[in-house]
């Protein structure tokens, strides 16, 4: 959730930035007075789309890193430390990927894996996760977050994220160019853009990325279930990673960064926006999965 969470976070701040730049040097031109300029438009889309997709995903272990408080372990200090990195290590051999970074972080049982490339990326678990679960269940948990890094999701995250970037900024502009040449009938387009297009855009911007965060939060579910499986093909058996999904049932989650904790979202509605899947239903799929 954590790793989920910071990506967008910091995605939508560099989306910002971006589009103050991309006004400030007037790239951003595609309404004209001879109407919308679609070529131009798309460019506009997919530079912004992208570009914040990209930049976060690059920027992520450093942010990470800085947001969780994470140490990592260069020289283990104890028995424990030295475990941790080297299960790590066994588990990247076995998934034909290079040594990450280890690190460990204070807080509520949790674990994340991030990084741009599968052999730089980062493995963090909470001295909460390590004081709550015996050693084979945080093992699976490792291979959890390895078997993420091996499916390379943080880049397919990227790429689902960039896409439906591009999809907002494009058809939120589309649809107020739309609205505001409606309202606008009979005048001259000249001037630039009236208010019904700024408003529009606005409004379409907070509805489609709301469609967009659904649609990417499916994909983050389905990953999951992909990591579960990982990590119990690179134990060779299920049941320590089914223990270790009953164990972080009855237990008190990682608490979300303080900057987004009002966005949080309970009820049903809220499994629409879930990056993860129920522990129940995870639990099954594993279970229920060829050995």
């Amino acid at each position: 959730m954590k790793r989920i969470a910071l990506f967008l976070l910091t995605n939508i701040a560099v989306v910002a930035v971006l589009g103050i730049t991309a006004s400030l040097l007037g790239v951003n031109r595609f309404l004209t007075a001879n109407g919308l300029n679609l070529g131009a438009l798309l460019g506009f889309a997919f530079i912004m789309g992208f570009g914040g997709a990209i930049i976060s995903l690059l920027i992520s272990k450093p942010v990470a890193k800085w947001s969780s408080g994470v140490h990592v372990i260069d020289q283990p200090r104890n028995a424990d430390e030295a475990w941790i990195v080297q299960t790590v290590q066994n588990f990247a051999q076995k998934a034909g990927i290079g040594m990450p970074e280890v690190g460990i972080y204070e807080g509520e049982p949790n674990a994340f894996a991030t990084g741009a490339f599968k052999n730089n990326a980062l493995v963090a678990v909470s001295t909460g996760l390590l004081q709550g679960m015996t050693r084979e269940e945080v093992e699976a948990v490792i291979g959890h977050e390895v078997a993420h890094i091996a499916n390379g999701d943080m880049v397919t995250m990227t790429l689902i994220q960039g896409v439906m970037n591009t999809f907002v900024v494009f058809l939120s502009r589309v649809i107020g160019y739309g609205v505001d040449s409606f309202l606008r009938k009979g005048e001259s387009s000249s001037s630039g853009p009236g208010i019904g297009y700024y408003v529009t855009t606005i409004v379409m911007d907070i509805l489609l990325g709301f469609v967009a965060a659904i649609i990417v939060a499916w994909f983050s579910r389905q990953r999951e279930f992909r990591a579960d499986a990982g990590a119990a093909q690179l134990m060779g058996r299920k049941q320590p990673m089914v223990n270790a999904l009953a164990r972080l049932g009855g237990m008190v989650p990682g608490e979300l960064p303080k900057s987004i904790q009002a966005m949080g979202i309970t009820g049903n509605i809220g499994k629409l926006f879930s990056s993860h899947p129920p522990i129940e239903e995870r639990i099954a799929a594993l279970q229920n999965s060829a050995q």
